[in-house]
């Protein structure tokens, strides 16, 4: 055990990293590492190419694993059968309690997008989950509010692991940082497998953030050594992909082919997957450009392509077409607002169901039933609608990438909205919050994503707002600088270092691939920087930061 080191400790560590689970890890990364390497190295190259004009497509050399109509993937897993309701969220202690309260059929139990990657979270999330599967987890606010789980029926859970682009800092093997997916895996696995297998459940996954089918091969490998050495029958674990990159999204039955044995389905994760967009054409030109985030709905061309094809694959296939995200919190101070929201979100949810999806998320427990009634009335008795064929959608490369028919426009106050948005989620991010109620909606790091890369886009693309002034560097600082005052100042807050995040991501000539990479190296990794307290620094409008950085480049 000498190879590997722990460089932070938090409350529960010892429970978490025991001699068995570190042996375990250890082995993971050994048989591992270099496969994931060589994969993330594969990323930089596809994402260089796409920049660079490529245009993406279904690849030639799976044909044959599309044009074979005789495989399947395995029949739901104890538990997965109903998934009309999903709900999401952090695995922090009130919150856990609230999910297996909240009526839904699954709890997606978050390390990713939702969690933010503080040492303390990391080692929380592993407790909590053995406290939750155990029915021994309990809470009590300071104010002396307590929190018990009473449902007898409480949701499956399936933990959503880190990327395989995410590393973590804190356990280090020859030096050298692990990879936050195989950490945030093994523990859960190892911990919890068998007890969960005892109760007639199964280690369940929803894997974030594949580019390609190789890397559900890699999944699929680890979870072969997984059940090899815990002793398990293989397939008892069970994982859901997430399409959420356009890459995945031309190979997602090659997705599901690879993980057969394991595969519960896809994800329709529409908030990553507009990021990802972004990101791939981002110097595409104007007919790549997308309007204000508040207007791109499922509605737009491309998303109901995505959405379409991702159901005629997983129907195809025997798989769960999981959909996506309503991240509106219910607020009793507006209930105006609240029903008008409530009907919006009923709408989304019964497009969903008449499309063919099995199920879909929701943020918050006040949207569990009406996410369920809308399911309900598709589904009636039945469990899923697996055996509900889309032959009729058509397999149309273009129309998953045909962003200019995308209706809308780019408003000064989309712009705002953005700037303030990516703010305050990265300043609550810093400290230790991954999902956050921003103008009564849930914002993760997905959100947070969209928000920054939006502006990086606009400014790179010299878009025009819509009363006709040009989106600059300039603007955006100075929208920084008016908003500023409603940051907060205090000596617990982080909107210094949020801003500079901010600027690092979306204001600079350089485009980070993720925030969550950069403000976990800047701020959160050993050794990160951390600004002097004081007033939040504010730029000067009027210095030329856009002709700087280029001339500088």
């Amino acid at each position: 055990m000498d190879r590997i080191r722990i460089t932070d400790h938090a409350e529960g560590q010892d429970r978490v990293l025991t001699d068995e689970a570190l042996a375990f890890l250890l082995e993971l990364h050994d048989a591992f590492e270099c496969t994931r390497q060589q994969l993330l190295q594969d990323r930089r190259k596809r994402r260089t190419a796409l920049a660079d004009g490529e245009t993406p497509g279904f690849l030639a050399s799976t044909a044959h694993i599309r044009e074979d109509d005789s495989w399947r993937v395995a029949p739901p897993a104890p538990g997965l059968e109903d998934r009309r309701v999903e709900i999401t969220g952090p695995i922090e202690r009130k919150m856990t309690i609230n999910a297996l309260n909240s009526g839904a059929k699954v709890w997606l139990a978050d390390c990713e997008d939702a969690s933010s990657p503080l040492w303390r979270n990391v080692i929380a999330s592993q407790v909590n989950l053995q406290d939750a599967i155990r029915d021994r987890i309990a809470f009590t606010s300071p104010e002396g509010k307590e929190y018990r789980v009473t449902r007898a029926e409480t949701p499956t859970i399936v933990v959503r692991p880190r990327g395989w682009h995410l590393d973590e800092h804190r356990i280090l093997v020859d030096g050298k940082p692990m990879s936050g997916s195989l950490v945030d895996f093994g523990l859960h696995v190892l911990h919890n497998a068998r007890e969960l297998i005892a109760r007639g459940r199964g280690p369940y996954f929803y894997l974030p953030k594949l580019e390609s089918h190789r890397e559900a091969r890699l999944w699929n490998d680890v979870f072969l050594l997984a059940q090899d050495r815990l002793g398990i029958d293989r397939g008892t674990i069970r994982a859901t992909v997430l399409i959420e990159t356009i890459t995945a999204a031309f190979e997602m039955e090659e997705i599901l082919w690879e993980l057969r044995e394991h595969s519960a389905g896809l994800n329709a994760g529409r908030w990553d997957y507009l990021f990802s967009m972004i990101k791939a054409f981002r110097l595409r030109g104007p007919d790549f450009v997308l309007p204000d985030r508040s207007q791109l709905t499922m509605t737009a061309p491309f998303m109901r392509a995505y959405t379409e094809q991702l159901v005629r694959a997983c129907h195809r296939r025997g798989a769960h077409a999981i959909g996506g995200m309503a991240a509106f919190v219910p607020s009793a101070r507006d209930p105006e607002a609240t029903e008008r929201a409530l009907r919006a979100v009923a709408a989304d949810k019964s497009r969903e169901a008449a499309d063919g999806f099995d199920g879909s998320w929701v943020a918050h427990p006040g949207l569990v039933a009406t996410c369920r009634a809308a399911f309900d009335a598709v589904l009636g008795d039945r469990p899923n609608q697996l055996d509900r064929s889309r032959e009729d959608v058509e397999v149309d490369a273009t129309a998953l990438i045909d962003l200019s028919t995308t209706e809308g426009q780019i408003t000064d106050a989309g712009l705002r909205s953005n700037i303030e948005i990516a703010i305050r989620y990265m300043e609550a991010w810093l400290r230790g919050h991954g999902a956050v109620a921003i103008h009564s909606l849930m914002e993760d790091a997905a959100t947070a994503e969209i928000s920054r890369s939006q502006v990086w886009q606009w400014i790179h693309n010299e878009s025009v707002t819509s009363d006709g002034r040009t989106v600059t560097r300039e603007r955006c600082e100075a929208i920084v600088a008016d908003l500023a005052p409603s940051f907060a100042d205090g000596e617990d807050d982080r909107f210094r270092e949020a801003i500079e995040l901010f600027r690092e991501t979306a204001l600079e000539e350089a485009y980070p691939a993720f925030l969550t990479l950069a403000g976990t190296e800047r701020y959160l990794g050993d050794g990160a920087r951390r600004p002097a307290t004081g007033s939040i620094p504010v730029q000067d409008a009027s210095t030329p930061l856009e002709e700087d950085a280029r001339a500088a480049a």
